[in-house]
């Protein structure tokens, strides 16, 4: 698909669609990485993130939006066999009529078939970027017949944005100093000490 121009681009993000497929194909998602990327290749200005909300996931939301995300929460509703569901699909929706005005193409980041009326709109009035699927395994046929199948996915992109874990090791460097000649038992025992060092080192 045609990348749109590098102005006023907004992304609207499925956040459960692309950590799930993603997940699906046994690899996790680089979301600090995934946020530049939208920059320089959709020149995205503004990136929604749409998400069920759960208190204990503070920290990632925190993370979210320090890389650069607006991420805006659903209420969720956890049912009798212990699933939570948050659906999001009206507030993606929702936030891009919302937005029409304000950015010059919006780029769709999700591969469900519950926004192929969206993209419909959006492309008829010349105002769909791009649509960045997870998966085209896991891309509805209908997203595809409205684009013709002319859509971006997040799985060929693995090598350059697959989160890579970096392990922190400590490695403790002994250094001996030799004590001065005319010193106390206690000043002795004082002069030679640890330095401790913290190394990344590639898990």
């Amino acid at each position: 698909m045609k990348k749109p121009d590098k102005e006023k681009n907004c992304a609207f993000i499925d956040a459960q669609n692309l950590h799930m497929s993603i997940e699906a194909m046994g690899w996790r998602l680089d979301y600090k990485r995934f946020r530049v990327y939208l920059k320089e290749h959709y020149g995205i200005a503004k990136a929604y993130m749409f998400m069920g909300y759960k208190p204990d996931q503070q920290p990632m939301y925190d993370a979210l939006k320090e890389y650069g995300y607006t991420v805006v929460f659903k209420p969720t509703l956890t049912l009798k066999n212990g699933i939570t569901k948050g659906n999001c699909d009206a507030d993606l929706v929702l936030q891009a009529m919302i937005d029409y005005k304000k950015y010059d193409k919006a780029v769709i980041v999700s591969g469900d078939g519950d926004f192929h009326c969206l993209i419909n709109f959006l492309q008829g009035r010349g105002k769909l970027g791009a649509v960045l699927v997870p998966s085209i395994d896991t891309c509805s046929a209908l997203i595809r017949e409205v684009v013709e199948g002319r859509v971006d996915v997040v799985s060929d992109l693995r090598k350059e944005l697959e989160y890579k874990k970096v392990a922190m090791k400590r490695i403790y460097t002994k250094i001996a100093v030799k004590a001065p000649e005319k010193t106390s038992v206690k000043e002795k025992f004082g002069v030679g000490f640890v330095v401790r060092k913290l190394v990344n080192v590639g898990a």
